[in-house]
């Protein structure tokens, strides 16, 4: 008898999951399998660096099936955001991993005309996802870009530009990987008001 209530004690916490000396024996936590990352070097994006980690959390918060990082050297990294004087422009996804094969230039000529560093750093980043401009979105779409004004700084894609970025990333990979290098430049610019006739 005692060795039938030994042998349960032993079988216990295994049944349980757990071990005899009570630790929880649960696994550790794994990445999602074909969850694709993406690398970034902000080290020539000067003030923009703030509004490019915003713009990593908010992309990341949104979708599942790519996720962006910081390169842990700079010259490992996919994409790269660099400050300029001109516009803003990016490379047109969605790009893949393995080597610099986008680039993120954050132009001050947005800033100046008063648009929202995260906004633009969201917005730009969406095109290394592979999402074209809709400047006749509304405020609420990351990809509307200059189109509401600079009075509109949401800086978060809507579930419509989450929902297309994770198809571009399903199972994986890149589901329409670039051919060639495309360049979107984005002229941040308020529309003039003409006067009325």
């Amino acid at each position: 008898m005692i060795h039938r209530i030994v042998a349960a004690a032993a079988l216990l916490p295994a049944m349980l999951g757990t071990t005899a000396g009570g630790v929880s024996a649960q696994p550790e936590p794994k990445a999602a399998a074909g969850v694709v990352t993406l690398t970034y070097d902000a080290n020539g994006a000067g003030k923009w660096a703030d509004a490019i980690k915003q713009a990593a959390q908010n992309w990341n918060a949104a979708v599942h099936n790519v996720q962006l990082q910081p390169a842990s050297s700079p010259g490992s990294a996919d994409y790269v955001y660099r400050a300029t004087d001109g516009w803003p422009q990016s490379t047109l996804g969605p790009i893949l991993p393995g080597g610099r094969n986008g680039e993120v230039q954050l132009g001050e000529e947005a800033v100046s005309e008063g648009y929202d560093l995260a906004r633009v750093a969201t917005h730009e980043t969406g095109h290394i996802l592979g999402l074209p401009d809709d400047y006749d979105g509304p405020c609420s779409e990351i990809m509307s870009g200059h189109g509401p004004g600079p009075s509109c700084t949401n800086a978060k894609p809507d579930a419509a530009e989450a929902a297309q970025v994770d198809k571009n990333y399903a199972g994986g990979a890149a589901a329409a990987p670039l051919k060639g290098r495309h360049v979107v430049i984005d002229i941040w610019r308020t529309p003039a008001l003409t006067p009325a006739r």
